[in-house]
């Protein structure tokens, strides 16, 4: 099978919707490979599209008998799980709606990108790839793990199964407008790692911007008054659904063989190391909400001493973390951004950003924060850093490293 072209273009953006409003099923996982690594036809598909919106069965997070006083223990965690399984719809263009109690926005988007190769499928998808045999040829992966992430992606609403080939049925998985819309968050993950992974910039993609015909890095912005904003320039913190337990990440993860950190794949390796994994994207975002301890790590979100202790050690190695003593007692060490860290904050706002328009709960938002500058609620906006214009996606051309 052919490689995509180069100078895949239009990352369609909020004003992209599909027009079809059409919704599809989960993809069928234990479907077989042909020998050209093409996905046959899956049994559940009509027309090339399934009738009906993607549905995923998810247990219900209501506060657990090991939860108290805001914190959440790895029984609560466990309690949790044995709540009674609801069905979520998630249609690709309009939000889920989350029930009272459920795990919330930040819960389901952490358990959506705090995955490795959930961030690498989706990366080549914005550049074009739509074919199972794509991803396998640009990918290390195996049938296995594709077949299940690529299910994973249909069933939250983030890819159309669509048939394009009926005589020998091929399927191929198209972006809906609720997978266009992970652009902002994708683009600020390559902003981040061509300033501070330099190392890696010939892996990156290259952002060109129509309105202006230059290559730009997006910049973080108020939408209310168009200031720059750094992680100091807000305020805020949970909002009527957020509570560290809802916030927990939904989904379990495995990392890929060999270390995340290494570039394995070619691709954004220090970010995979940041939120390739459900726990360490947990941990940073816990950090920007003001966590510091070690303790408080493991009592807010519930995760194993041993996973806690070594993903800050990696945060550390990669700079992005420093120990600094404590001020209880200088032999306690707590962990702070640096400052690498704390330019990673566009890419953790894009990331709340997308999920809470696209997981709404019936309380209300699970993070809300104020712009301190002009004191209006914070609106996430990215702006071109060549021309100062507001981007919007289908302004921008994304293209393969030369």
């Amino acid at each position: 099978m052919a490689r995509p072209a180069k100078g895949r273009t239009g990352v369609a953006g909020p004003s992209g919707a599909d027009a079809s409003g059409r919704v599809t099923a989960r993809a069928d996982a234990s479907a077989g490979r042909d020998a050209a690594g093409t996905e046959p036809a899956g049994p559940a598909v009509a027309g090339g599209v399934v009738a009906g919106p993607a549905v995923t069965r998810a247990k219900a997070a209501v506060p657990g008998p090991g939860t108290s006083g805001g914190k959440t223990s790895a029984k609560g965690t466990r309690d949790r799980g044995l709540q009674e399984t609801r069905v979520l719809v998630h249609p690709m263009d309009r939000p889920t709606q989350l029930p009272p109690g459920h795990t919330n926005a930040v819960g389901l988007t952490l358990g959506l990108i705090g995955d490795e190769w959930n961030l690498l499928i989706l990366r080549y998808a914005l550049l074009g790839v739509r074919r199972y045999g794509e991803w396998r040829q640009e990918l290390p992966i195996s049938h296995a793990v594709l077949t299940r992430r690529l299910a994973f992606l249909t069933e939250m609403g983030v890819f159309e199964r669509v048939e394009y080939q009926s005589r020998a049925k091929r399927f191929e998985y198209r972006l809906t407008k609720r997978g266009r819309d992970l652009w902002p968050m994708l683009l600020s993950v390559w902003a981040w790692e061509s300033r501070w992974v330099p190392e890696h910039q010939e892996s990156l993609p290259r952002m060109v911007h129509r309105r202006c015909g230059r290559e730009f890095l997006p910049i973080l912005t108020c939408a209310a008054c168009a200031r720059s904003v750094r992680p100091r320039d807000v305020v805020g913190g949970f909002g009527p659904s957020g509570t560290w337990e809802r916030s927990v990440p939904a989904a379990t993860t495995r990392r890929r063989s060999g270390s995340t950190a290494d570039g394995g794949a070619g691709m954004f390796p220090e970010t995979m190391a940041l939120v390739g994994n459900r726990w360490s994207a947990a941990i940073l975002g816990a950090a920007f909400q003001g966590l510091h301890r070690f303790r408080d790590f493991e009592q807010r979100l519930g995760a194993p001493p041993t996973i806690i202790a070594d993903r800050l050690r990696v945060f550390c190695e990669l700079g992005v973390f420093e120990q600094v003593p404590s001020a209880e007692r200088p032999d306690w060490l707590s962990y702070h951004l640096t400052e690498k860290g704390r330019a990673f904050f566009p890419v953790t706002m894009t990331g709340i950003d997308w999920g809470q328009r696209w997981f709404r709960a019936a309380e209300g938002p699970a993070l809300v924060y104020t712009h301190r500058a002009c004191g209006r609620d914070f609106q996430i906006q990215l702006t071109c850093d060549a021309c100062t214009a507001p981007l919007r996606g289908h302004e921008i051309v994304v293209q393969r490293p030369a």
